[in-house]
């Protein structure tokens, strides 16, 4: 495992994915990080919900190593890896190639497994253009598998989703998380998404986490469980949107 201490890279220990200790950030002057703690168990699967300009996304792009400009301590996993809202699918690579980009050596086999476990195996060898936008995003999501990441990022990857696929993106993720066994962090806006993947949901707030809320309901959750419903009142609360 890695940590990055004030832009320095060294080592992190079970059982937490993530520790993070007195963690800031600015931007032209103005903190969007305020001297944050929080730790993510191994296997953990978190929910960051919060108003745009939070800081959610923010602390995504730390613990991605994608922004190494901040002060504090921060203790990540070596092998981490990020879906974004956009898939970011190189257009002149076909799929497989695109599931397999960035690593040392371009496995065929390797692309192939990670694609059929997202149900893409028979789009192996097609333009990315040619995807709809869940195939799109499910190939990012491949993208991610074949790293066998200790830690997935996931900054609202269903966002540009319609309803309907978005379930079912919904659906694959819970399924790839229990069967890999990493830990999660799922930045979005959506409070039902959260109750219905979070073992635990965060709610930022200028800068900190402002709510907690640990979930223990059985899954596969309910969209239509009394107690999701109350979930989602919950945490429309603390986002302060009247309902």
């Amino acid at each position: 495992m890695a940590s990055l201490v004030h832009r320095h890279i060294t080592a992190a220990t079970a059982p937490d994915a993530v520790r993070i200790s007195g963690l800031s950030r600015s931007f032209d002057g103005r903190r969007v990080i305020q001297n944050l703690d929080l730790s993510i168990g191994a296997g953990e699967f978190i929910v960051l919900l919060g108003a745009s300009g939070c800081g959610k996304s923010t602390l995504l792009r730390i613990l991605g190593n994608l922004d190494r400009d901040f002060q504090g301590e921060v203790e990540v996993p070596t092998r981490r890896a990020v879906a974004f809202q956009a898939p970011r699918l190189m257009p002149w690579k076909k799929v497989w190639r695109n599931v397999t980009l960035g690593l040392p050596n371009a496995d065929r086999a390797l692309a192939e497994r990670a694609l059929a476990e997202v149900g893409l195996s028979h789009r192996a060898d097609v333009w990315p253009k040619v995807l709809s936008g869940g195939k799109a995003q499910r190939a990012s999501l491949a993208r991610a598998l074949v790293r066998s990441p200790e830690l997935l990022l996931l900054d609202e990857p269903f966002a540009a989703l319609d309803a309907l696929t978005r379930i079912k993106a919904q659906t694959l993720v819970a399924e790839l998380w229990q069967r890999h066994g990493c830990a999660v962090l799922l930045v979005t806006h959506d409070v039902e998404e959260a109750a219905l993947l979070a073992d635990r949901v965060l709610v930022m707030k200028d800068g900190v986490i402002a709510h907690e809320h640990r979930i223990d309901l059985p899954r596969p959750r309910d969209v239509a469980d009394p107690a999701i419903a109350n979930l989602r009142g919950r945490f429309l609360d603390w986002l302060g949107v009247h309902h």
